[in-house]
């Protein structure tokens, strides 16, 4: 007897990565409609990365490596952290995101989409002012590469599910400012990136290497100058040697960070 059976289907629907860049770039076009966060997100981070060394709050980083450092650690703080609050917090609340999950969309993909625009702008950010240090003349080569993209990758892993966590206590986009000055006030005056740790007293000192933004500080400076977080001048096995707990911080804040983000809420609390 002749088998009836339908051969599968040989069309499939859009690739996860088909998806998220879809949405990616939708929500790129409506983040370069708004003036006033294209000004927040571009303008600002870059006049602060320049007011810290003119600050000379202290340190001996030569001038290239802390420009990079504040790059990053501004960046990560805030653009990509209170942007990605904001926005996650705005389309939860205009119930876009609840009605994207009723598509093909996945959770994550959704989440990754809408974030996809603030990480790119970061990532652009720290582009630019690399540029610019190497124009200035000031640019070295890094005692370990790796480490500074670790440090640049796990950092905006981090503060994006931190994000996704804070808005289980957020209500609406305004009260963002609010909801996120905690970790952002923490995450710059304790982080290393305005004053060194070192100069903190002990107990601070290790209350501050336990931050979610300040093992991102101390693995850019290993890789980039080999300073340790106390000033100490390592070579390239020196710095993998003292990378080892900001790498276990920086990876206990994603899991906590992930932990907390399960329970996000896709529509807005009525």
């Amino acid at each position: 007897m002749t088998s009836t059976l339908t051969p599968p289907s040989t069309t499939a629907g859009p690739s996860r990565v088909r998806r998220v860049g879809a949405l990616a770039r939708g929500e790129l076009r409506l983040f370069l409609r708004n003036r006033t966060a294209v000004v927040n997100s571009v303008v600002l981070p870059l006049l602060l990365v320049g007011a810290v060394p003119a600050l000379d709050l202290g340190g001996d980083l030569p001038l290239g490596p802390q420009l990079l450092t504040s790059a990053v650690g501004v960046t990560l703080v805030f653009l990509t952290y209170y942007n990605l609050v904001a926005t996650f917090v705005s389309r939860r609340e205009d119930l876009v995101l609840q009605r994207m999950r009723t598509g093909e969309l996945t959770g994550p993909e959704v989440l990754l989409g809408t974030a996809a625009p603030s990480l790119l702008v970061t990532l652009g950010q720290v582009a630019l002012v690399a540029v610019g240090v190497t124009a200035l003349g000031e640019w070295s080569a890094p005692v370990d590469p790796v480490l500074p993209l670790v440090a640049l990758l796990g950092g905006m892993a981090v503060v994006s599910v931190l994000a996704v966590a804070s808005t289980l206590f957020t209500r609406t986009p305004e009260s963002a400012q609010i909801t996120t000055l905690p970790l952002m006030l923490a995450s710059t005056s304790l982080s290393g990136l305005l004053y060194p740790i070192s100069g903190f007293p002990d107990t601070l000192a290790t209350v501050a290497r336990l931050l979610p933004v300040t093992p991102v500080i101390e693995l850019l400076q290993l890789g980039l100058a080999g300073r340790t977080w106390d000033g100490d001048v390592v070579d390239a096995g020196g710095a993998w040697s003292a990378a080892g707990l900001p790498l276990a911080v920086l990876a206990g804040w994603l899991v906590v960070g992930l932990v907390a983000a399960r329970g996000f809420r896709w529509a807005p609390r009525r």
